[in-house]
């Protein structure tokens, strides 16, 4: 039995899995520069030693889900910061490097997971062809990296989010899918571009996905947005919500919510049977450490 397989047996029996915070507000924290137009998405090539730090940091509070630095690296984005030549070298190395990280801790039961999401910076998107195969591309070389699932991240829209779910198959790795919500003025939850969630949770349901993730949402949304993905959804649900406000593309951190304070809101979801609990942009190393100090 794969250790992916453990670890959803242990959710399908009832446990809470604490996973990382935030990887690339936190290497941008630790000085990592950014790429123009993709963000963090350079440290796995450019600072590897911080990166794997970052992944070891998570580990050692208690994470067992670490997420690769590879949110910024689809092709498109990279294609965009001038990099789309280095593409297959900065997934490979954004999976070893956590990889390494569950090597250098000995936590041989961590998954690793392929972080992987459709935005873009600049806000050209490419074509949707374009997008499945440079996509299904991506997600080959992290599972040939070492990757144990795939985490696909950000999805605030419903047709990008179909043809992101069309390329992981046929990858050999189960999916994860992070979707990132907010309130309409009616008040109902969507997805952050304004879909409603309910085609969405159909399309994950549809293509076998294991569990859904809510995601890159502000902490106030999460609570009815369990409910919304629970309208159509009977599997697990997880939650790593942000914090933090983005300005002219840099994440700044002055009004960060305290570990203290996101701790009692991730009690609440674990109150209400949440599998899977971490953090998002802005939450870091002092926000997993209190989770794991109080929750787990």
């Amino acid at each position: 039995m794969s250790r992916y397989d453990r670890m959803m047996g242990r959710i399908r029996s009832g446990d809470c899995i604490l996973i990382d915070g935030a990887t690339g507000t936190e290497t941008q924290r630790r000085g990592v520069p950014q790429l123009e137009n993709a963000w963090n998405g350079g440290g796995p090539l450019s600072h590897p030693d911080i990166v794997r730090q970052v992944h070891v940091d998570y580990l050692e509070a208690g994470a067992e889900i670490i997420i690769s630095d590879s949110f910024a690296t689809h092709l498109h984005a990279l294609a965009a910061a001038g990099e789309a030549d280095r593409f297959e070298e900065y997934n490979r190395r954004a999976v070893a490097l956590a990889v390494e990280a569950r090597e250098q801790t000995g936590r041989k039961e961590a998954l690793v997971a392929a972080g992987v999401s459709y935005w873009i910076w600049r806000g050209d998107m490419p074509a949707p062809e374009e997008m499945r195969d440079s996509t299904r591309k991506q997600l080959s070389v992290m599972a040939e990296a070492g990757a144990d699932v795939v985490f696909l991240e950000m999805m605030v829209d419903q047709a990008n989010f179909e043809i992101t779910l069309e390329a992981t198959k046929d990858i050999g790795l189960p999916v994860w899918a992070g979707l990132t919500t907010t309130r309409n003025a009616d008040g109902e939850i969507r997805f952050r571009d304004g879909d409603p969630l309910a085609p969405a949770i159909e399309a994950a349901a549809h293509n076998q996905v294991d569990l859904i993730n809510i995601m890159h949402t502000e902490v106030e949304f999460v609570s009815d947005s369990i409910d919304a993905v629970r309208e159509g959804w009977n599997g697990p649900i997880g939650v790593y919500a942000h914090s933090s406000t983005e300005v002219g593309k840099r994440w700044v951190f002055e009004d960060v919510i305290s570990p203290g304070d996101y701790c009692d809101f991730a009690a609440s979801w674990k109150s209400r049977g949440i599998s899977i609990l971490g953090g998002c942009c802005g939450t870091g190393l002092a926000h997993i450490q209190r989770m794991h100090e109080d929750l787990f």
